[in-house]
């Protein structure tokens, strides 16, 4: 198939473009590099069933493709709230004009929308039946209730247009090619570490996150469009619950060094529980994660190693 991938150059983008092309397909890989990174795809660009167009989802595209990934938005805190304004617009405007040209191709189009649409959640884990508790005007409220929006234009689209959707909702991930600054909690910790740094803990690092490592993601990504017993939304991660406390101690443990812990303020609307309810993912397309989070986190330790 051809394939169209919008934020194609970031984290999760990158991995996926390259897993499309293992898997023989053509990519048409497209992102404005906000946060998306050339260096990610470096390695693609000789392929010649690989291409690469700087462009914002925000603006009009055209592409002829056999089905469209919709990954474009900032993911972490600082860079979603570093242009509020321009978060929401590329979660409402981006997933319009990719349900746009989803409609004239008749093409199957993918939504990565987020936990985040659960809020600082009253009910765990989270099924998707959940509508979550989110602050509609909260620091946070860009990313979260732009993801929303785009949820809601996907299945408007699919009521009235019979557009053929597959949403699903990404829990915390991980791996090699995050952003060394993206304020995410394991490249935070970990890049800290390697620097000597003390490891910034906010709250009393009791809150919990369910961590799923990258390639185990995008092996449900790829799964989730393959068949047609839902569209979703659906939940994909790691179901494994840790707080983080446990996850800078163990940092600390794989990296070594001097670092010490040290605690700050937690942030407004921070939640405090997240973990999936991954039932439907297993019933439908026999996913779970395989890479627990020691191995996964020493891959991505290995990762930066290179970076720092």
């Amino acid at each position: 198939m051809r394939i169209l991938v919008t934020g194609g150059a970031g984290f999760l983008g990158s991995h996926l473009c390259e897993r499309l092309l293992q898997d023989g397909n053509e990519v048409v890989c497209i992102d404005n590099l906000f946060t998306g990174q050339k260096a990610n795809i470096a390695h693609l660009r000789p392929n010649p069933r690989f291409e690469f167009v700087r462009h914002d989802v925000i603006d009009p595209f055209k592409y002829e493709v056999d089905q469209i990934y919709n990954l474009a938005c900032p993911a972490s805190p600082p860079h979603y709230q570093y242009n509020p304004i321009k978060t929401i617009k590329t979660s409402v405007m981006g997933a319009i004009n990719c349900l746009g040209l989803a409609k004239r191709l008749k093409a199957r189009v993918f939504q990565a929308s987020t936990s985040e649409v659960y809020g600082d959640p009253s009910v765990h884990p989270q099924p998707e039946s959940y509508w979550g508790n989110v602050n509609p005007i909260g620091r946070r409220s860009c990313y979260d209730e732009g993801k929303r929006c785009a949820e809601t234009l996907f299945f408007d689209y699919h009521r009235e247009n019979k557009v053929d959707i597959r949403v699903v909702r990404i829990f915390n991930t991980y791996g090699p090619r995050m952003h060394s600054n993206d304020g995410r909690v394991v490249s935070n910790f970990i890049v800290q570490a390697l620097q000597g740094d003390d490891l910034t803990l906010y709250g009393d690092g009791t809150q919990t996150r369910a961590f799923c490592y990258v390639d185990d993601l995008i092996e449900g990504f790829v799964r989730f469009m393959g068949q047609t017993e839902t569209v979703g939304p659906m939940n994909l991660g790691n179901p494994g619950e840790f707080t983080m406390l446990q996850l800078a101690e163990k940092t600390l443990q794989l990296v070594g060094g001097p670092s010490r812990i040290v605690y700050r303020p937690l942030p407004a609307d921070d939640p405090r529980q997240r973990r999936p309810d991954i039932t439907l993912a297993k019933r439908v397309l026999q996913w779970a994660p395989a890479v627990d989070l020691e191995e996964g986190l020493r891959r991505t330790i290995a990762y930066f190693k290179t970076k720092i």
